[in-house]
């Protein structure tokens, strides 16, 4: 049976569906086999992606979870440690793949308040040249985390930082368009300091997959076969290459918009009395009472709106909701009958 469609989904921006112009632009992608390397589309992507973020090399992936895995073995052999936050997705929602699949040790570290990793706690984590313990080679960083945006002097501090202490950088960019347009910065800036990155396309562009992964020429070539070894390799990837190339040329700018309407819909909660945390980018976090959970989602259900509620409701703002769909979704917030006590 066919899971039921909702009008509004807030649960993320990966709910995305690919709109007729990007349909159009799958449909006549130019392909080849990518395992040798003959697909126009994904080489054309590629190029684009390195140039627009500076970087020598870039390789197309099917998804961000691979791409990071794969730059975390480039970086890190068996019985090597990364140090990463607690919260962030390599660590937290990627199922231990750095340590299942890779022989990695993850160093998980507590975020500070803003996304970031205090520097005493990396100081503190990396470990002495000793037999006794993993040899620390690599810092991972998120942007951005759970919608907030890494601060750009801390991004500078902490890369060099790492640097002088023989770390190299690695930057899960999961939603990095988002903080560039939050911070009105270009590429490159926004990367500046790490020496690899993965870009994600089906985040906040709306591509229906695909990440890009950034680095030098001989990390790329060392990541293109992590990628063959994790079943990454694809053939006629230029339909999924020539969604990515759309989203860019058409869906970043779309991002402000999704920035604002998140602000909308927060202060329209807040009006409602509930608490709900600052928002940066497009992701709304409120706190929800636990007896009002269920009667909530059932509500929302009813008003043909789809949304992950818990006692922590994120809920994200996407291109397929312009603001009349998000005002929609605040009047249902609105109309829910058992905010009292």
């Amino acid at each position: 049976m066919d899971a039921p469609r909702y009008d509004i989904d807030l649960r993320s921006d990966t709910v995305t569906r690919p709109s007729p112009g990007m349909r159009a632009a799958m449909a006549e992608a130019d392909v080849g086999d990518d395992v040798y390397g003959d697909d126009p589309s994904v080489n054309r992507l590629q190029a684009v992606i390195a140039e627009r973020f500076g970087f020598e090399s870039a390789l197309f992936f099917a998804t961000g979870t691979q791409s990071n895995l794969s730059a975390l073995m480039s970086h890190c052999g068996r019985g090597d440690e990364y140090l990463v936050g607690q919260e962030a997705h390599t660590y937290k929602y990627e199922q231990g793949g750095a340590a299942v699949l890779g022989s990695i040790q993850p160093q998980p570290l507590e975020n500070e308040a803003d996304g970031g990793i205090s520097l005493l706690r990396i100081t503190n984590a990396i470990k002495p040249d000793d037999d006794h313990f993993a040899r620390t080679r690599l810092l991972a960083l998120e942007n951005t985390i759970g919608g907030r945006v890494l601060p750009m002097a801390y991004v500078r501090e902490v890369t060099d930082f790492a640097h002088a202490q023989g770390l190299c950088t690695h930057l899960d960019g999961a939603r990095i368009f988002n903080a560039i347009v939050k911070l009105d910065i270009d590429e490159p800036a926004a990367v500046a300091g790490f020496d690899s990155v993965s870009v994600c396309l089906s985040k906040g562009l709306g591509a229906p997959a695909g990440s890009v992964l950034l680095g030098s020429r001989d990390f790329i070539a060392q990541a293109r076969r992590w990628r063959k070894a994790l079943g990454g390799g694809m053939r006629q990837g230029g339909v999924l290459a020539a969604a990515g190339l759309y989203a860019l040329e058409h869906h970043v700018p779309q991002l402000a918009q999704d920035h604002a309407n998140a602000e909308f819909l927060a202060e329209e909660l807040r009006t409602i009395g509930l608490q709900v945390e600052p928002t940066q980018t497009n992701m709304v976090y409120v706190r929800i009472p636990a007896p009002k959970v269920p009667s909530l989602k059932a509500h929302l259900q009813q008003r043909d709106i789809l949304a992950t509620i818990t006692t922590r409701t994120r809920l994200v703002t996407h291109l397929d909701l312009p603001r009349r769909k998000i005002a929609a979704a605040a009047q249902a917030f609105r109309d829910f009958p058992h905010w009292d006590p």
